[in-house]
């Protein structure tokens, strides 16, 4: 009789253990597709805060964190360069780093020189036409 119990426990624990990986992976975004989209910009002039990477693009992970660091509550964003399809790896080329603003607004002087003492670069992009942009819902 123990031994039965003990087979159910195992079992129960089991499937426990099964549904919150499943509902973890529900909650991540590891279910959800890719969305790839064309038309007007999701944002207009902005001003970064980067530094330049080349090589293996799973290699910038660094640079995220480094940009995070610095000013936590900006957001990341990376411009990729090539293609890793044709373009061999220790050559890919991309920019990591922060949103420092976004429209009319520029950004602080004091958050332009905290930056730079860490040895990023500031740019500001022109508001583009027409864009490409792809979203991804990780949590």
């Amino acid at each position: 009789m123990s031994d039965l119990l003990l087979l159910g426990l195992i079992g129960g624990l089991t499937l426990l253990l099964l549904l919150t990986l499943l509902a973890f992976a529900g909650y991540s975004g590891l279910l959800a597709g890719v969305e790839v989209s064309a038309g007007s910009p999701p944002i207009r002039n902005v001003t970064v805060a980067y530094k330049f990477h080349m090589g293996l693009y799973g290699e910038t992970g660094r640079l995220f964190t480094e940009s995070c660091s610095i000013s936590p509550k900006l957001r990341s964003i990376a411009v990729y360069y090539d293609n890793p399809h044709m373009v061999p790896p220790d050559k890919c080329r991309c920019a990591v780093g922060s949103i420092l603003s976004e429209g009319e607004e520029s950004p602080s002087p004091e958050l332009i020189d905290l930056y730079q003492k860490f040895g990023f670069k500031v740019f500001s992009f022109p508001a583009p036409s027409h864009v490409v942009t792809a979203t991804f819902p990780y949590t």
